[in-house]
């Protein structure tokens, strides 16, 4: 009987560490891609500002929004935060792609959409961030960071390399 016990709970823990092994690929590769698409068009990769569904189109178009999401800062300083922002945006969605510092990316992803809240409802009202789908992906990010092992990464390699 505590034989038939253990074997149980071992074949429900491999099931609940293993269940994970998609959805946390699903929810890298969404996270890592909806944090590279806005850098590609602000960055003008995904075409002109005003064709398609570009929102900005152009690095000045994305620093004019970022300026009306920061209306205490001065257009230098707007500058500034969009670079720091696209560049976080950046390593956050590669590093969630390819599953490299995974936890760390998810916690990151996390609080860059968590600030992009704050600015919006401050500036914008609530409605954009929720519109958007943002608190969905601050959520996600904090999500992903919790689960226990990143199969098909580069974190799990190194784990298995290690050992």
């Amino acid at each position: 009987m505590a034989q038939s016990l253990a074997n149980f709970v071992l074949r429900k823990t491999r099931f609940m560490q293993d269940s994970f092994n998609i959805p946390q690929l699903l929810l890298r590769f969404a996270l890592g891609i909806t944090f590279l698409t806005p850098v590609a068009d602000r960055l003008g990769i995904l075409g002109a500002p005003g064709t398609g569904n570009i929102e900005w189109g152009n690095w000045s178009h994305f620093i004019d929004y970022t300026a009306t999401l920061m209306p205490i800062f001065e257009r230098p300083m707007v500058n500034v935060m969009g670079s720091i922002a696209t560049a976080a945006e950046l390593l956050v969605g590669i590093c969630l792609i390819i599953g490299f510092k995974t936890k760390y990316a998810a916690i990151g992803a996390s609080l860059i959409t968590l600030t992009f809240i704050l600015f919006m409802t401050f500036s914008v009202g609530i409605q954009k961030p929720i519109n958007y789908g943002v608190f969905t992906a601050s959520a996600a990010g904090f999500l992903l960071s919790f689960i226990p092992q990143y199969k098909w990464s580069i974190d799990h390699l190194l784990n298995n390399k290690a050992k």
